[in-house]
């Protein structure tokens, strides 16, 4: 495996591999991690699946103490989202604790999360979609998103920032943000009435829709999402794109599109430090 990268560092711990931003990694009071297909001791079928519809609860279990053990994360500190391709964010404290991985989902619509206690990790999945990183350097909230293409074009990480002023009162200018990894501008082709979805935006859609021939586009996900930010206040040079395609990485990543489908779920997780 030749995994290159500008922007990540790709750790192996007891076996376990997963990538962290070199930005990210920086700032002191957070941890963060996003999950590989490497995993020694994984028993899932597709190996390191961190998704309890796809596997066996219990080896998916074990998948999520492993990562946290490599990660230097609490698995009891978990909460999880309920994705669905929609635009909804959660604001999650203590109470939440273990939804969505050992309590059972209480709600059927979250793309997004957010925090300012510290010690709870927030948890997303990915496949191919766009992950969202937030981290307020003043007030210390932090947050996460799934940006699929229809969270993208419901602007997600709008709703995330929105979300994050409104409950701990960020200001958008103090926030470092990091999108990816995801499918790539390489890789990800749509048909036209998605392709009008991104151009209804109103952004600088010729820098991230491409036209090809016979009706197909190509969408950049990263640089969509990445406008959508700095549209929000978000400073340009607080936002870390991703390098990397899941596609292009498929050896190391789950992506829907190299498998046809037949593949795990990533999970990106980031808490505040319990001792901040």
């Amino acid at each position: 495996m030749d995994f290159q990268s500008n922007v990540f560092t790709l750790n192996t711990v007891d076996g376990v591999s997963f990538l962290t931003y070199d930005r990210l990694s920086q700032i002191p009071f957070i941890r963060h991690a996003f999950s590989t297909k490497i995993g020694k001791g994984s028993r899932t079928r597709h190996p390191m699946d961190m998704s309890f519809d796809r596997d066996d609860r219990e080896a998916v279990t074990e998948n999520y103490k492993l990562l946290c053990n490599a990660a230097g994360l609490d698995y009891s500190s978990l909460v999880a989202s309920a994705q669905d391709h929609h635009t909804f964010v959660r604001v999650c404290t203590s109470a939440e604790k273990g939804i969505g991985i050992y309590r059972e989902k209480d709600m059927q619509s979250v793309d997004g999360l957010v925090t300012i206690e510290p010690g709870l990790t927030l948890c997303t999945y990915y496949a191919d979609c766009t992950p969202l990183f937030f981290v307020d350097t003043v007030t210390h909230a932090i947050g996460l998103a799934h940006g699929g293409w229809r969270g993208t074009v419901g602007k997600i990480a709008e709703k995330v920032v929105g979300t994050m002023r409104e409950s701990f009162g960020t200001d958008p200018k103090d926030l470092v943000c990091a999108i990816g990894p995801n499918i790539s501008v390489c890789c990800y082709e749509v048909d036209e009435s998605c392709a009008k979805e991104f151009y209804a935006l109103g952004l600088q859609s010729d820098r991230f829709v491409f036209p090809k021939e016979g009706g197909k586009y190509m969408v950049d996900m990263l640089e969509c999402n990445r406008q959508i930010l700095v549209s929000c206040g978000v400073k340009p040079e607080n936002i870390t794109v991703s390098d990397v395609c899941t596609k292009h990485n498929s050896d190391l990543l789950w992506s829907h599109r190299a498998t046809k489908g037949d593949r795990g779920l990533m999970c990106a997780m980031m808490r505040i430090n319990p001792d901040h």
